[in-house]
Order: structure tokens, then sequence, then C-alpha cells
């Protein structure tokens, strides 16, 4: 029985069915048989903060497995030699593998290729010498990509970025610095937005183009792994660089609009991070019901006693209205709406009611809800996090006021 009555093709239903069972077999099993490395800190980070050479060997063993199997590359668009199944079919699998996953087989993440690490809308606009050189081994899941957005003093408005790219021949050299690049430290190429006309730019008409650069280039250099929740390594970096040399064919789209390709991104990772709250959220409820269905105080089941039960249920009313709205949403996104007020609100929502159950499953769990054992910590810092990537809440509430005072009532 489904709580959801939008009829989802047959096909994405059997391709959901499908990756979980590549799930199971790719990544659960390599947490279960490689435990001590992906789940023990000590051995997951190299000194200086970086994956180590065996889970960065875990990481694309799961990308390429999920390329050949069809998964990996669901989403992206046909042009680009993808699926092209759209934005619903990313939301549902998305959803549905963090569902089966947790926060604990953490794997998961890169078995449906992400906008900021593999190939999506965002790199429609390659040069055919990028298509020829590059995306291949983007889409086989072989090499890795990041996207080189946010900088020290350019975070929720994107459009303040200071990275220059300075016209030098027939190409640019680009000088400045990024924050907060997912995944830089292992990635083999970076999306990096840079500014090649500043007066345009300074006015917020245009002026800001993006890059295809190898991380590997003379003058790119991941200078420190930024470290989140307590842990000794992590995949967020801060990255200079030092007259990063591009050539005419590593331009992404035309010359002075990369901020909506951009844009486009962050739209994608709204809906990403939607679909992964849902998801997490509903994988911290699961485990709470059980647990208060089996654990007995003064005599019955702790799920007896409305304190407990209560907030269960209000937790799940919140994440069944958060599903509603990321699936409303993505079917908007499919059919050409642009959905701005939607979307903003789907994603706010989602990872408030999810950081609200996650913290409710544990408070369900009592001092056991706070081991590392259990997990849920692991998926309340994700939640917490996803409140603030990709538009922070405060961001996404001005964009919705904004939308409501210019007419767009349609609720």
């Amino acid at each position: 029985m489904s709580a959801i009555a939008a009829d989802l093709s047959e096909e994405l239903t059997a391709i959901g069915d499908a990756v979980e069972a590549f799930c199971r077999a790719e990544v659960i099993q390599r947490h279960e048989q490689d435990h001590d490395l992906l789940n023990n800190a000590r051995n997951t980070y190299r000194e200086d903060g970086r994956f180590s050479d065996a889970v960065i060997d875990h990481i694309r063993a799961v990308r390429m497995a999920s390329a050949e199997a069809g998964f990996f590359n669901v989403s992206t668009p046909e042009s680009l030699g993808g699926s092209g199944m759209g934005m619903i079919a990313y939301y549902v699998l998305i959803e549905r593998v963090y569902r089966l996953c947790g926060p604990h087989n953490w794997l998961c993440d890169f078995v449906v290729s992400h906008w900021a690490f593999g190939p999506s809308a965002v790199l429609e606009k390659l040069t055919n010498q990028a298509r020829e050189q590059v995306l291949p081994q983007l889409m086989s899941g072989e090499a890795m990509l990041c996207f080189g957005m946010s900088e020290p003093g350019a975070g929720s408005d994107a459009a303040m970025l200071k990275t220059r790219a300075v016209k030098s021949g027939d190409g640019w050299h680009i000088s400045g610095r990024k924050i907060w690049t997912t995944h830089v430290p292992i990635a083999d190429y970076c999306v990096v937005f840079a500014q090649t006309d500043p007066q345009r730019a300074a006015n917020k008409q245009g002026g800001i183009s993006a890059f295809l650069v190898p991380t590997s280039s003379q003058g790119f250099q991941v200078e420190n792994v930024i470290r989140m929740h307590g842990e000794i390594g992590g995949m967020e970096g801060e990255t200079a660089l030092d007259e990063v040399w591009v050539e005419p064919w590593q331009l992404i789209g035309e010359l002075h609009e990369g901020f909506q390709i951009g844009m486009l991104g962050v739209s994608m990772g709204r809906i990403y991070n939607s679909a992964r709250a849902v998801g997490l959220a509903r994988w911290a409820l699961e485990k709470a019901v059980d647990y208060a269905s089996q654990r007995e105080a003064f005599g019955v089941p702790i799920a007896q006693h409305q304190g407990v039960s209560f907030p269960l249920a209000e937790a799940a009313t919140e994440i069944h209205a958060a599903h509603l709205m990321g699936i409303n949403v993505a079917q908007l996104l499919d059919r050409g709406e642009r959905a701005v007020k939607e979307l903003s609100m789907a994603k706010s929502y989602s990872v408030q009611a999810a950081k609200r159950a996650v913290d409710t499953a544990m408070q369900t769990h009592g001092a056991m809800g706070l081991t590392n054992e259990l997990g849920l910590h692991e998926a309340y810092n994700r939640v917490r996090a996803a409140n603030i990537a990709d538009g922070s809440n405060e961001i996404l509430a001005r964009t919705i006021a904004q939308r409501l005072f210019k007419g767009d009532l349609e609720l």
C-alpha cells in the first residue's frame, strides 16, 4: 500500500526496486565486508583529512558499477548520453536510496549522479572537445567532478564571487579562492565559476563564466580539508587558484553567462536535499517505531505511552507532507515549469521536518539514540547540514516571500 497517490510509471517503480537491490549488493555489502575501513574514521581518513586511497577505490567502484548497471546516469540528459528520466526519477531514487541505506552505508552517496560530482544538465553546454575528452570518464564514473562556486566572501549571494578569469591570448588565467567545494580533495575536475567581466558582475548583469578545470592543473591547490561535526576528515575543501590556465574548449556555455549554469546546479541540489532529507527521516522513523514497539517501561511497550507515540505521529505527518511536496515539485519541473516558489518551499520544509524527525527518533531511543552504533547522530548531522546547503532556510524564505509579493499566490 502506498501513501502517495501520484502516478509513478511502472518503469520508474521497477528501477527503484532494482536500485535497492543494487545498494544491498554494492553498497551495504561493501560496508559489511570492509566495515573497519569505511566506518572507522581512523582508517577512513589520512592524517591530512582526505579519504584514504582504499576508500577512494571503493567510491570509484560504486560509481562505475552503478554507471554500468544504468542507475548512475538515470536523470542525466539524453543529449549527454544519459537516460533523461528527469527530476521525478531523480527524487524517487534518491529518497529510496537513503531510506534503505541510512547514514551508515554512506557509499550510497555515489549511486545516482549528483550535479556537483557527476554528469547532469549542468554539463549540457560543454564544448565538443570537452564532450570527447572528459565526458566519457564522467559518464562511466571513472572520473569525478566538483563544483567551485562558493568563496570565503560569497556564499548565499553567489553573484559576489571574486575569483577572476583574465583573458590571455586565446584563453584565460584564473585566480581566486574557493571554499565548501564538496569532494574537491578527491575530484578529477572542477567546474570553476569566475568573473570574466567585473563591471557586468558588479551590476548583476552577467559577467560570470563557468570553466571545466582539471584539479591537476598547475596553480590549482587544495589547501585545506574542512572538518565538520567533530570528524577527523571530510569531503569539503578550500582551494586556491593561482594563474590557472584554461583554454576555449574548457568554457562551459556562453562567455559571461555562467551564473545561470550555477543556479541550475543549485536548483538540482535543492531537489536532491529534499529527497535525501525525506529518505533519512523515514529511515530514522522506522528505527524509532521498531524500538518503541519492543522497549518496555512501566510494564508496557513505550509505544503505548503518548509521550512517545504522539511525537512520532507528528514526525510521520511532517515527513509525509515533505514527501508530497517533493514529488509535486519534481513533476512541475519535468513539465517545464520553473516552480521557483515550490522548489524553495519543498527544500526548506523537507530539511527542517527531517531534522525534527531525526531528533524525535533520537529522543525515542533515549541514551541509545546518541550512540555511534545506531547512527542516528550521523543522520542528524546530515539533515542539519542540509538546512544550509544549496540555499539556507533563510534564503529560501526570502525567495518565497519575493515570489508572493510579485503576485505568485498559487498554493
